[in-house]
């Protein structure tokens, strides 16, 4: 009867573990977990597109909807411009995009290294020097930066920035 009992509990908390893996709970880093709690993030810088191509796409669909277009310019490889892409792009700030904005992601690789790209599309609106990622640039339906050089080139802490404040700034512009 004991080892009846024995190999009925073996055999469920065996399930019990092989169902936890399956949906995720195994290991679990808890300031992992917290940490994207705190900031969604999202891969949205693709190198291979062509950045004008879809900046200038972006503009003339805004020019149309007569709302602004947010082109944040950053880098997979940045976690401040994936925070900053995944809030962009989350449920909470979606409608508030849709409504105001066209949104554009621009790829600039590693401008702090020299090995920037799609920089081109900055210098269009006076903002220069970039840096590091991302970079917001916030252009008018008549294709003017509204925000300042020095606020476009503001976002290197996006990610350690409140969901609060990031969603305020872009419905009080």
């Amino acid at each position: 009867m004991a080892s009846e009992t024995i190999s009925v509990t073996v055999a469920l908390l065996s399930a019990i573990f092989a169902t936890s893996l399956s949906v995720g709970v195994g290991a679990v880093d808890p300031d992992a977990e917290h940490a994207e709690a705190a900031h969604p993030e999202a891969e949205t810088y693709d190198a291979k597109r062509n950045a004008t191509a879809d900046v200038d796409a972006a503009l003339a669909r805004a020019k149309l909807r007569n709302v602004r277009t947010i082109i944040v310019m950053g880098a997979n490889w940045c976690h401040d411009s994936r925070g900053l892409a995944g809030h962009l792009q989350s449920e909470r700030f979606q409608p508030l995009i849709a409504k105001n904005y066209e949104l554009v992601f621009v790829d600039v690789n590693v401008p702090q290294d020299g090995e920037g790209r799609n920089l081109d599309i900055a210098s269009r609106y006076g903002v220069t020097d970039i840096s590091g990622t991302p970079n917001v640039l916030i252009i008018s339906p008549e294709g003017k930066l509204v925000n300042t050089a020095e606020d476009a080139r503001s976002w290197r802490d996006a990610a350690s920035r409140d969901a609060d404040d990031i969603y305020a700034y872009f419905a009080d512009l």
